[in-house]
């Protein structure tokens, strides 16, 4: 059952995923990745996974240190947990690289690889949307405000 739901956590999240690197101009695309309720399922597999070993768990984040998490993460529903904590949290950074891509114009031939590195080695993917985020200026019209912006983003 931990195997199936280890490997379930992943398919939760990946329909969004390839909506957001397959489908990037797609209407529907944007307001999924405007809503945090996407995560909703991986964390439901995360629950299951998490329950059975939280006083592990807890005492892995109360008192954090290595020996706790290595003790932690031996248990297959302590490493299945953590897994699908790992994939619900990239989904809700992938989400927000996706809307913030669109709200600068990063054209989708950029974005789609950057996605694909995200999901698989989500800092690097991180960091290197950062830099482009620094250094791109956002698309605009005259009289719009941010809001605007990032409204039309999750609606367009």
């Amino acid at each position: 059952m931990t195997g199936a739901l280890f490997e379930v956590s992943f398919w939760l999240a990946a329909p969004f995923w390839l909506l957001m690197i397959l489908a990037p101009h797609w209407q529907p695309t944007a307001r999924l990745a405007a809503s945090p309720l996407t995560v909703l399922p991986v964390l439901a597999v995360y629950l299951m996974m998490a329950v059975p070993v939280f006083p592990e768990l807890w005492t892995a984040v109360r008192s954090p240190d290595i020996d706790t998490f290595r003790d932690l993460t031996v248990l297959a529903n302590g490493a299945g947990a953590i897994w699908a904590q790992v994939i619900a949290w990239d989904l809700l950074l992938g989400q927000w690289m996706f809307l913030e891509g669109r709200r600068l114009g990063v054209p989708a031939l950029v974005m789609s690889p950057l996605l694909v590195l995200t999901i698989l080695l989500s800092p690097f993917g991180l960091l290197i949307f950062l830099v482009l985020r620094a250094v791109r200026k956002p698309k605009s019209r005259p009289g719009e405000t941010f809001p605007d912006r990032f409204h039309d983003a999750a609606l367009s």
